[in-house]
């Protein structure tokens, strides 16, 4: 599971991360700008948001990010406690808010929750690429209406892909979602089950959309 802070406050920024890095593999940009930049290049579970930056301030990310559809659960982290700064908040797509000073127990509690809520509601019943549908289910997958078969972690990576298609997921942020990042395996699984999902979709004329980035990752793309 990964994490993004976007907080132009150092030490609170070093604090937080302090706070979640036992669970949670943690990121940080220091300012709005850069904020964006990461949430749009990169995949996280969460981003925490701090709404007065330099550059942009968080509110800006925040519709920046939704616009571009980049859907990540965003809790904002803020000293403003204004009814109108959290409606707001809200109004530009925050899925939670949290006013500093904050206890570090509810911070936890709040970025579990949303985890566990949009693994229950972010994707459909069903994924879809072209004629390649995933039953989430039964985690049963098809092509055509034919049944095709992945074993596993396979299932979640073709998931996975689909829901980010003609996006790069490196070889690491498919690791980090789907063995998690304190595995005892290595990434070069990724590759393993990749090599089975290509197999798997070659029977079907589908291989040719798994496309391999060299030294990047791969990408599911027309």
């Amino acid at each position: 599971m990964k994490v993004l802070i976007i907080e132009d406050d150092k030490i609170l920024s070093n604090t937080i991360k302090q706070i979640i890095e036992k669970n949670y593999d943690v990121e940080q940009a220091f300012d709005g700008e850069e904020g964006v930049l990461y949430g749009e290049q990169n995949i996280y579970d969460v981003i925490i948001l701090d709404l007065m930056m330099p550059i942009k301030n968080g509110y800006e990310v925040l519709a920046e990010l939704r616009k571009n559809k980049i859907y990540t659960p965003v809790l904002i982290l803020t000293a403003k406690d204004s009814l109108n700064d959290k409606l707001k908040g809200f109004e530009v797509g925050a899925d939670d808010y949290l006013v500093k000073p904050f206890e570090k127990d509810e911070l936890l509690a709040r970025i579990n929750a949303m985890i566990r809520r949009n693994n229950r509601s972010f994707y459909k019943d069903e994924v879809v690429f072209k004629d390649l549908k995933l039953d989430l289910s039964t985690r049963k997958a098809y092509i055509k209406n034919k049944e095709i078969t992945l074993q596993g972690k396979q299932f979640d990576m073709l998931e996975y892909l689909i829901n980010y298609k003609n996006k790069i997921i490196t070889k690491d942020q498919i690791f980090d979602k789907i063995w998690g990042f304190d595995s005892d395996t290595s990434t070069t699984v990724v590759e393993v089950y990749a090599s089975g999902i290509r197999k798997e979709l070659k029977k079907h004329g589908y291989d040719k959309y798994l496309k391999t980035i060299r030294g990047g990752g791969y990408m599911i793309s027309e």
